[in-house]
């Protein structure tokens, strides 16, 4: 059985109100949603979250909620608990007796540039080899290079955020974003994971520890979970660029899985 599990949550200060936000004619929340259903592998959605709405919005598209827990639900908790919480649940309550998870699709309501193919690709890249702990879609910005990341120190000015010795001898450094090669970015939109990496979520890499030690990556381009109201335009060209518009969608002529 591969499930898909889709969180979030009712409160965000960055941005309120961002995961039912209407865009392009749909909630924001509704994409991962299409995504998951209309996988070719995914058998169930599963939506975690404390917000009424969301759920609404996810029974309309089959998703079994799960509650998730006013301590997980909170700007401190951290998702990969809210992930762990559902894959408990979905283990205890709705997983078919004799039935194993093969995988665990994993996604956020606030990451609405995923696709179907997508997530497709990333199951096959798990099954192509055991090695591999998790698949995980990444973008390429260079032009967030950590060597050209910043802190404010104690004296009020500009310092390095990691010591340019980091990257090698500092005479080798320029000012050109593609200097160091490109950097890549797991940017959110998926992690299809194997469920040993949440049965043993501190073995795995920081930040995102539930993506385990072996990641394979699903490259693409502009894709992210949306934080503040200014990313917003950034993911409507990007769902214009797949194929959504307020009338149609790229799945229309698929039937959901």
């Amino acid at each position: 059985m591969i499930a898909a599990i889709l969180i979030g949550r009712k409160g965000s200060t960055g941005f309120p109100g961002k995961n039912v936000l209407s865009v392009l004619g749909r909630p924001l929340c509704a994409y991962p949603m299409l995504a998951a259903r209309h996988s070719r592998y995914v058998d169930q959605l599963f939506l975690s979250t404390d917000d009424e709405e969301i759920m609404a919005i996810g029974r309309e598209h089959g998703a079994e909620i799960i509650h998730r827990p006013a301590e997980l639900a909170t700007k401190q908790a951290l998702g990969e608990h809210a992930y762990v919480h559902a894959y408990q649940v979905i283990k205890d309550r709705s997983l078919p007796a004799g039935e194993e998870l093969e995988q665990l699709v994993l996604l956020m309501c606030n990451a609405a540039t995923i696709t179907a193919q997508t997530i497709d690709q990333g199951v096959e890249a798990l099954r192509a080899d055991p090695k591999r702990d998790s698949a995980v879609t990444v973008s390429c910005y260079n032009m967030w290079s950590p060597l050209r990341a910043r802190t404010i120190g104690p004296d009020g000015l500009l310092h390095p955020f990691v010591p340019f010795e980091t990257f090698g001898d500092p005479k080798t450094l320029n000012c050109d974003r593609d200097s160091q090669g490109d950097v890549w970015f797991a940017d959110m939109d998926v992690s299809i994971v194997r469920p040993r990496n949440l049965d043993d979520l501190e073995s795995g890499l920081l930040p995102q520890k539930w993506m385990g030690q072996n990641i394979y990556p699903l490259k693409q381009w502009g894709a992210g979970d949306i934080d503040y109201e200014w990313q917003l335009p950034g993911v409507i060209f990007r769902l214009q660029k797949l194929g959504f518009t307020e009338t149609a969608t790229p799945y229309d002529e698929e039937s959901p899985a």
